[in-house]
């Protein structure tokens, strides 16, 4: 089970961080991605990280959002800095049981219910 929040309004050039804690024994062994899908769009990948910290992210989030995982927290955190109104989605967790950092929906096993984020001009 994945729970995800930290999503809220924010003006343009602010940040958020977005966490997602799971339950289990297991989870240092998952790999952990972020989506986010706005409305009349498809789930698009946003950054994943491998059960190593392997790190991966869609272009249009380098050098603005930063994925990381506290194993002893059984937590994943996104990190958004520098927002665009373009950033403004529903923001989703998911968890892979394999371990890797997949940029593919289809990948991931898990799923958590979305957190919204809003970015005001």
């Amino acid at each position: 089970q994945l729970q995800a929040c930290g999503g809220g309004l924010v003006q343009a050039g602010g940040s958020l961080r977005l966490s997602c804690a799971t339950s289990g024994r297991t989870f240092s062994k998952y790999g952990m991605g972020w989506f986010r899908q706005a409305p009349g769009k498809e789930r698009e990948f946003v950054a994943a990280i491998s059960w190593s910290r392997t790190r991966t992210y869609a272009d249009f989030v380098k050098g603005r959002f930063t994925i990381s995982r506290d194993n002893a927290k059984n937590t994943v955190y996104l990190q958004m800095n520098s927002l665009k109104p373009e950033d403004t989605a529903v923001y989703y967790c998911a968890a892979d049981g394999g371990g890797y950092p997949r940029e593919n929906v289809r990948g991931y096993d898990y799923w958590g219910q979305g957190t919204q984020v809003t970015v005001s001009s």
